[in-house]
């Protein structure tokens, strides 16, 4: 595909108004109190998908330990457990403690996962890796489930983490944690996650870009599928698996039901009040202008060739197994109000999607060649 490449891809990889839901969009579950208090160790905790688990778990009223460097948002909860440690070289904080279930958010590296489970074993009864879609061979297929192939690197000892390399890791990473914790492991493949504190900017950019009005570039055309999925609606459920004891490997996108590209950036125009005009410009013509999808475009990646199946991925057993969806107009709003507490600094210098004048000289280009066909 023009302008994309499984590097890029992958390197990336690891959605209205109110009472209008969007594709099928639901509520989040309000799952029954579990049946007795879980002690429940959060490897990480303290960043993107981490405090939706802590908070939630919390709530529900079970015992939380979170191990990690100390580094990232160090004052977050001090109501829990904090354990210092380094998942390179010291997990000694983790030695002779015992917890029923642990949720390894960070790990990419194989090794991470050999070692962690070197140390808990015997000693945790559930292991819940946090994978990735990147762990699949290929994303050529519309609706592939679980059984799909993974990913395989040639070198299964290399740990320089690229987009060449992350799925290949991501899907060792899998074979470890299965490996220290057989038959009780759960793995999670989530798509894009998006909303409340995501830094890659990859989703914020659409809600941000649509706030600010006038012409919007909207890529492809409207009907190209894309997924997504709220960082809280991942983590809470996470934390739901462990409470049902919910083995097996499960593919965390949503919505519900298929949703369309339009669909999203309509539905985030329904919690704006700006005046926007979406002008569909073809993928082909944004690949001769060097426009790249997922980058350049976010969330978005054309529908053929090796990526036909791309915002496609089947999400049916992760729904039987209690995965449900904030509304889109929910997903952003929270994003535009994240994004509107930030630094100057940062609101200003998005990191993806197009500059402001980079947008208005493609969408100048592409009336342009439309003038002279007409």
């Amino acid at each position: 595909m023009s302008n994309v490449s499984r590097r890029t891809f992958l390197a990336t990889t690891s959605a209205g108004v109110a009472g209008v839901a969007i594709a099928g969009a639901i509520q989040p579950s309000s799952a029954a109190s579990p049946s007795k208090p879980l002690r429940i160790l959060i490897l990480g905790g303290t960043g993107f998908i981490g405090p939706n688990q802590v908070r939630y778990a919390v709530a529900r009223g079970h015992k939380v330990t979170v191990f990690n460097r100390g580094k990232t948002n160090p004052d977050l909860f001090p109501e829990v457990e904090h354990l210092e440690g380094d998942r390179n070289n010291d997990l000694k904080a983790l030695e002779g403690r015992t917890w029923d279930a642990v949720i390894d958010n960070p790990a990419t590296l194989p090794r991470w996962v050999r070692d962690a489970g070197a140390v808990l074993k015997g000693s945790v009864g559930h292991y819940l890796y946090i994978s990735s879609l990147s762990a699949y061979a290929d994303n050529s297929q519309p609706g592939m489930d679980e059984t799909a192939p993974t990913a395989k690197l040639e070198d299964p000892t290399i740990e320089t983490i690229n987009g060449q390399t992350f799925g290949g890791l991501k899907a060792l990473s899998e074979q470890e944690a299965e490996k220290a914790f057989p038959g009780r492991t759960t793995v999670v493949r989530p798509g894009l996650i998006v909303g409340h504190g995501d830094n890659t900017d990859r989703f914020t950019y659409w809600p941000v870009r649509i706030a600010r009005g006038g012409e919007v570039l909207a890529p492809g055309t409207p009907t190209d599928p894309v997924q997504i999925i709220d960082a809280r609606d991942l983590g809470e459920w996470t934390i739901r698996l462990i409470e049902q004891k919910a083995y097996g490997i499960f593919n965390a996108v949503g919505p519900s039901s298929p949703m369309s590209l339009a669909e999203m950036l309509y539905g985030i125009r329904a919690v704006t009040t700006s005046d926007v005009k979406f002008t569909w410009v073809p993928a082909s013509f944004l690949a001769e202008q060097k426009v790249a999808p997922w980058s350049d475009m976010p969330v978005w990646i054309p529908p053929q060739d090796e990526y036909a199946g791309f915002g496609n991925r089947s999400n049916r057993k992760a729904i039987a197994a209690g995965l449900t969806f904030r509304s889109l107009a929910d997903t952003a709003a929270s994003t535009l109000a994240w994004h509107e507490s930030r630094p100057a600094e940062r609101k200003a210098t998005l990191r993806a999607g197009l500059k402001p004048e980079r947008e208005a000289e493609v969408l100048a280009l592409w009336k342009k060649q439309q003038e002279k066909k007409g």
